[in-house]
C-alpha cells in the first residue's frame, strides 16, 4: 500500500485546553500538516485567504464569527471536521457539508475512525480528480492516467453520490468522475437509471429485491430515501 498523500490543515477554538487536545490528536497522524492553529476565527480566515488548507478543525461556538459562519466562508476547502460541546449543532454542520461532527471531549477512538474517513475521502477527492470521462455509442469512457477505460452503461449496476463526484459501480471495479449525481442523470444515456435515495441511482433490471427502506442489486442493500 502507498503511504498517504500528506494534507495540510488548521485547527480553531477558542479555548485553549480543547484546542490543545485537538493538536494532541491531530499530530499522532504523520501525513497531516498543521499549518496554524488559532484561537479566533477571525485570525484562521485572514491566514487561510494567503494559505488555504486542505482540512478544517472547527470549534462551532466562538466569538466574532462561529464555526458555522467560518465554514460558509470557507466552502471551497475539501473537508471540514467540526468539534464541538453542543450537539444540536449537528444537522447544521452536515448541511455545510462537513465531513464529520466530533463531540466533545473527542475519545481517541472516535478521533481515529474520523481521521479514517478523512482519508478515504481524501483519496477518492484525489483519484476522481485524475479521471475524465465522456460519453458515447452506450457507453462512457473514463480516463485513467494515459488509458481509457471503455464502461458499458448496461454494465452498472448503480451510481454513487459522493459530494462533488460520483461513484459508478459494476461487478468487477468502482469508478469515480468529477461529476455530481444530479448533472449525471440529466445526461440522455442515464435515462436508464433511477434515483431512489439522494446519494443513489440504480438500473431496474438489476433490481432483484424492492424492500419499504431498501432494494437488493447484486446481494447489495441500496437504501431507498423518503424523499429525494
Amino acid at each position: 500500500m502507498n503511504p498517504p498523500t500528506n494534507y495540510n490543515c488548521i485547527i480553531v477554538d477558542d479555548d485553549e485546553i480543547d484546542r490543545l487536545s485537538t493538536l494532541s490528536l491531530v499530530r499522532r497522524y504523520p501525513y497531516i500538516n498543521i499549518l496554524g492553529v488559532f484561537d479566533s476565527a477571525l485570525k484562521a480566515l485572514e491566514f487561510s485567504k494567503s494559505s488555504p488548507p486542505d482540512i478544517l478543525f472547527l470549534d462551532i461556538d466562538m466569538p466574532e464569527i462561529n464555526g458555522l459562519e467560518f465554514r460558509k466562508q470557507l466552502k471551497t476547502v475539501p473537508a471540514c471536521i467540526f468539534i464541538t460541546s453542543y450537539p444540536d449543532y449537528a444537522v447544521d454542520g452536515f448541511e455545510l457539508e462537513a465531513l464529520d461532527f466530533l463531540v466533545k471531549p473527542v475519545k481517541v477512538e472516535r478521533f481515529d475512525k474520523c481521521m479514517s474517513r478523512l482519508q478515504q475521502f481524501m483519496e477518492v477527492r484525489q483519484k476522481a480528480a485524475l479521471l475524465d470521462y465522456h460519453l458515447g455509442a452506450d457507453a462512457i469512457y473514463i480516463k485513467e492516467g494515459h488509458d481509457q477505460v471503455k464502461i458499458q452503461l448496461k454494465d452498472i449496476l448503480y451510481l454513487e453520490a459522493l459530494k462533488d463526484y460520483t461513484g459508478i459501480i459494476t461487478n468487477q471495479k468502482k469508478y469515480c468522475v468529477l461529476n455530481s449525481l444530479g448533472n449525471l442523470l440529466k445526461e440522455k444515456d442515464f435515462k436508464s437509471f433511477i434515483r431512489i435515495h439522494r446519494s443513489y441511482a440504480v438500473q431496474k433490471h438489476y433490481v432483484s429485491r424492492i424492500h419499504n427502506s431498501e432494494v437488493i442489486i447484486n446481494d447489495m442493500a441500496i437504501p431507498v430515501g423518503k424523499k429525494l
